[in-house]
């Protein structure tokens, strides 16, 4: 089935009891026992499982085009069982243009876990090459990467990860791409993460993430066990809230990609951007590669302005319709100054603004760029 059919139908059925057509939300946190002791349903306590939570990880798995797919309370959560999955002394390779909560948990919140790291230009399959060692176990992708959108080739890491060992596992965050513009899997990457509070959910009511593999591995299994045991899951509500999101996400993701190249294109023309990051850009340096592996680039953008953080914070205050907030992938528009939020360790450019486009009409959301802009 196409995507949009199995975005409304994967993990789905008619409520056996009652006829419903939408899943009902199971808030019970236990079940009942059979009589020989076991549970003849599958479920026995809300950590370790859930109806709601079952829907969502079939439909995922489903969506994907992975074997198995697991759902934790944040994007965060995610990164960090898996983080938590390698040993002490384990070598990992990340890109150097990546989600800045990935370091936090890297070297902050498993500091002293002894782990090597390191980031690196993943838009140059050498560059990971020449970091790889004896002992590297995971390798993370993000493409298009936050907030930079560069584009890693999928296909050349997972080719590379293979020959340098099966001891080595692929990872990458989809987020940004969500599985109607992407499938890493495809690709020969080991395993897709996501923070579905973007556009998963898509409505910014939700907070969660989910790991999908392509197939068995340690790491994948070792995320597990911290699932259950770590108690890192989402409610029976943030699960429906998900689920429900994603019937409609090969409309939404479409209609963000149709806004997104409509704005860059006016950015890319205005005198007072200096540069913008949209891999649908002709101009962008990843776009033949982003143009392989995407069906369309996505409604997230950044774009430089000519001046300084006080000229791009001044651009972003003046916007209407483009809302300063955190976050991306609902139907708002939103407008960031990422070094701002990321603090005095960032990376990131100070006059840049990273949006998410949303689903209001591309030309009201041009004329607000427009005047704010104009100072």
């Amino acid at each position: 089935m196409r995507i949009e059919t199995r975005a409304v139908h994967a993990g789905r059925r008619i409520d056996p009891a009652t006829g419903a057509v939408s899943l009902p939300i199971h808030l019970s946190t236990t079940f009942e026992r059979g009589p020989d002791g076991e549970y003849p349903l599958g479920f026995s306590y809300s950590r370790e499982n859930n109806p709601n939570r079952a829907a969502l990880e079939a439909c995922l798995a489903d969506v994907e085009g992975g074997s198995e797919a697991l759902v934790f309370s944040s994007g965060l959560a995610v990164a960090t069982a898996l983080v938590q999955g390698l040993e002490p002394g384990d070598h990992l390779i990340a890109p150097d243009d990546v989600y800045w909560g990935l370091r936090k948990v890297i070297g902050g919140v498993f500091g002293k876990w002894g782990l090597e790291t390191s980031y690196v230009d993943m838009t140059r399959a050498d560059a990971v090459r020449a970091a790889l060692r004896p002992h590297t176990r995971l390798i993370w992708t993000e493409t298009p990467s936050n907030p930079l959108m560069k584009i890693t080739d999928l296909a050349a890491i997972a080719q590379l990860a293979r020959k340098a060992g099966p001891h080595i596992v692929t990872v990458c965050d989809g987020t940004f791409a969500t599985p109607v513009l992407q499938h890493p899997l495809e690709c020969g990457i080991d395993m897709v993460a996501h923070s579905t509070t973007k556009y998963l959910s898509g409505h910014s009511d939700v907070v969660g993430g989910a790991l999908i593999t392509r197939h068995p591995n340690y790491l994948f299994e070792r995320a597990r066990a911290s699932q259950r045991y770590g108690g890192a899951v989402p409610s029976p509500f943030d699960c429906w809230l998900t689920l429900r999101g994603i019937d409609t996400l090969p409309y939404r993701v479409r209609a963000h990609s149709e806004n997104a190249l409509r704005v860059a294109q006016f950015l890319a023309d205005h005198p007072g951007v200096e540069t913008v990051h949209y891999p649908g850009l002709a101009s962008h340096p990843g776009h033949a590669i982003a143009a392989g592996q995407m069906s369309a680039f996505g409604g997230m953008l950044s774009f430089q302005v000519r001046g300084s953080a006080q000229t791009a914070l001044g651009v972003a205050a003046r916007c209407h319709l483009f809302i300063r907030a955190t976050s991306l992938g609902g139907a708002h528009s939103l407008i960031e100054h990422r070094a701002s939020v990321e603090g005095p360790q960032t990376r990131t450019p100070q006059n840049l603004l990273r949006l998410s486009v949303g689903l209001e009409h591309p030309d009201d959301l041009i004329e607000d760029l427009a005047q704010a802009l104009a100072g």
